[in-house]
């Protein structure tokens, strides 16, 4: 919980106002020497008095309306810096030898049996799978390279037969017919075997290019990263205070503020455990977080966004507007109720928890009840 301080009687309850709900980015500030709130018809008469004096002087009248006292679940909010990107990186590694014919644009992003670049005109292709090609693969070969060639085969749509076997690790009859209407599609010679230089592998269905470290004309020297990419998988990474890490959970629900203003829903994917220390000396976690629908984000990469976090919650409990409190002179907070009758009268409360998003905060006090209207002001 966050609990309010309680000034001495003789601060102000101007300053009292303040101390709380400023620190909380509130709105509603009243400064003076001891403040009074006189109720008026349809609003209310900020009132100072000077001990020195003796002299009264109203400052500003306040229009005021009213709303209900709510009872549910309140939540707290912690509000951090994040980074909207793309999910993984993956470097291309080429294995043929020649000058570069074609590089794909970065931005463009390549889907499994689509040729990825081109090296004296050669096509290479991209496939999913996370053993790089380090061998020629022809007939009678098996190992978990063949395998992901096999299902990478399948889910491009090369299995014209339907008889190949995406889990089998062995490179079969129906492989290469398979491997042969690839080449065909590539409209190069169709042998039925994959050399080594002739794909890519990729640990991503759809690769995003990300940057090129080769250049059209360039040299294709064997063993050279070629490019960089990602998943087209939007995420946001997060460096959060490592003192949170106990309270935040894969799946909770957070608000994303992309640069444009928008919201967008998301959801934290995951937890670092691993704590690093920030340039002002404290610690942090990474905490991964994907938004809710991947075309919300639109195609910004690298860019700053605000991440609302829920860090604690409690349930059925009574809340009002935090510019309903009022601060009382002899220390602690009240809300001003409306009686049924009209009649308005101060109720003493007590606060808990505040969440800063939505400006509620939550109050417990004998006088008071879901459903009773309180009265806050309207500007």
């Amino acid at each position: 919980m966050n609990a309010a301080p309680t000034l001495p009687q003789e601060q102000l309850d101007g300053e009292a106002i303040s101390a709380v709900l400023d620190r909380r980015r509130r709105r509603r500030i009243v400064i003076g020497v001891v403040a009074v709130m006189a109720v008026a018809a349809g609003g209310a008469v900020v009132v100072t008095y000077d001990r020195n004096s003796g002299q009264t002087d109203p400052i500003v009248t306040v229009p005021t309306g009213t709303v209900e006292v709510t009872e549910g679940t309140l939540v707290a909010r912690t509000s951090v810096s994040g980074t909207l990107g793309y999910a993984g990186s993956y470097t291309a590694v080429n294995q043929a030898s020649g000058s570069y014919t074609y590089l794909p644009p970065v931005g463009r992003t390549v889907s499994q049996g689509d040729v990825l670049y081109r090296v004296d005109e050669k096509p290479v292709v991209f496939f999913m799978g996370t053993v790089p090609m380090y061998r020629d693969l022809d007939r009678d070969l098996k190992g978990r390279d063949v395998q992901q060639l096999n299902a990478a085969l399948v889910a491009a749509g090369y299995d014209a037969d339907g008889r190949l076997e995406a889990g089998s690790s062995r490179y079969t009859w129906a492989t290469a017919s398979a491997v042969r209407d690839l080449q065909k599609h590539l409209h190069v010679e169709r042998t039925g075997r994959v050399s080594k230089s002739d794909v890519v592998f990729a640990g991503t269905s759809k690769l995003r290019v990300a940057s090129l470290a080769g250049q059209v004309g360039g040299s294709a020297a064997t063993g050279s990263a070629v490019l960089t990419g990602s998943s087209t998988d939007r995420h946001v990474t997060v460096g959060v205070d490592a003192s949170l890490q106990s309270r935040l959970k894969a799946g909770e629900k957070v608000t994303l503020t992309l640069p444009t203003g928008k919201t967008v829903d998301g959801a934290v994917s995951s937890v670092g455990t691993v704590v690093t220390k920030t340039s002002s000396g404290g610690s942090q976690i990474t905490v991964i977080i994907k938004p809710s629908k991947t075309s919300d984000t639109g195609r910004l990469d690298q860019a700053p966004v605000g991440v609302s976090i829920i860090t604690e919650s409690v349930d059925n409990v009574l809340m009002v507007p935090v510019n309903a409190l009022l601060a009382l002179l002899g220390g602690g907070y009240g809300i001003e109720v409306v009686e049924p009758s009209g009649v308005r009268k101060l109720a003493p409360v007590e606060l808990g928890l505040f969440d800063d998003t939505a400006g509620t905060v939550q109050i417990t006090g004998n006088a008071v009840a879901a459903g009773q209207k309180v009265v806050v002001p309207t500007t």
